[in-house]
């Protein structure tokens, strides 16, 4: 991580959950960090659970991700104030409750909304930044940029439990186009010889706002933590410059699926 120290890094849903946990991790490991939420509020609270030094270098901008403007005016702020981000953590999630074939059609736009569009949104200007000023640095080969997807264990499968009726909707196609959009970018990054490194992150069920008291039941308690998910966040931005780490798939020991 130490070629990271007092880099600009974004992430987004910033305010709860794994967001809040790799706002902690990057700060600790000296980076400057500017964290996206709806909820602002609850990112200034974060603020003030950390030292003085910290808290200096973390920075709160309200942004919806779905609306493609607010996240444009985000990140050019971002820009004008801190200059050309490093690290982006497609990190934003949305996930309503209900059956696929008769929920209210616009929970599912909410969702699909949020966990495709807006890591489109991000990713379009990030790439931007990340790209701003890199034909003036010296080609020592060192990556020029690392986006991260927080994507899921359901983007890969789609699971079945006895005795329930299935909830998840559409939210797990989400996760199957971040699977997508994972390779994609790779794919883009690699032909435009931008050495930006692109990581997919799927978790198993992880202990956050977005899971039920019945989901944990169900999975009898077996179930990771949001700071889990932000060690491997850590894990892929240290790799050296010349690895990147393309996935991660994480699962609670004894995990069912």
């Amino acid at each position: 991580m130490e070629q990271l120290k007092w880099k600009i890094a974004v992430v987004t849903g910033a305010s709860s959950g794994i967001g809040a946990a790799v706002v902690k991790d990057l700060l600790k490991a000296q980076l400057i960090v500017i964290g996206l939420a709806r909820r602002i509020e609850r990112v200034e609270q974060l603020k003030q659970q950390l030292t003085g030094e910290q808290q200096q270098r973390l920075h709160a901008i309200r942004c919806d991700v779905t609306n493609a403007n607010e996240v444009a005016e985000a990140f050019k702020e971002i820009s004008l104030r801190h200059g050309r981000i490093y690290v982006l953590v497609n990190n934003a999630g949305c996930l309503r409750m209900g059956q696929l074939c008769q929920m209210p059609p616009e929970q599912i736009q909410e969702v699909l909304q949020t966990n495709i569009m807006g890591v489109v949104n991000c990713t379009r200007n990030a790439f931007a930044s990340m790209q701003q000023g890199a034909a003036e640095e010296n080609t020592d080969g060192k990556p020029r940029g690392h986006i991260i997807l927080i994507n899921s264990i359901l983007g890969h499968n789609v699971p079945v439990i006895p005795g329930h009726v299935p909830s998840l909707n559409i939210y797990p196609a989400t996760k199957y186009a971040l699977t997508a959009i994972n390779e994609i970018y790779r794919q883009e990054f690699r032909a435009l010889a931008t050495r930006i490194k692109v990581t997919s992150i799927s978790p198993g069920l992880v202990d956050t706002e977005l899971i039920t008291e019945e989901q944990k039941k169900i999975c009898h308690g077996i179930i990771l933590k949001p700071e889990d998910v932000s060690r491997a966040v850590m894990f892929a931005l240290s790799s050296p410059p010349h690895v990147n780490v393309y996935e991660l798939i994480i699962k609670p020991a004894g995990d069912m699926i």
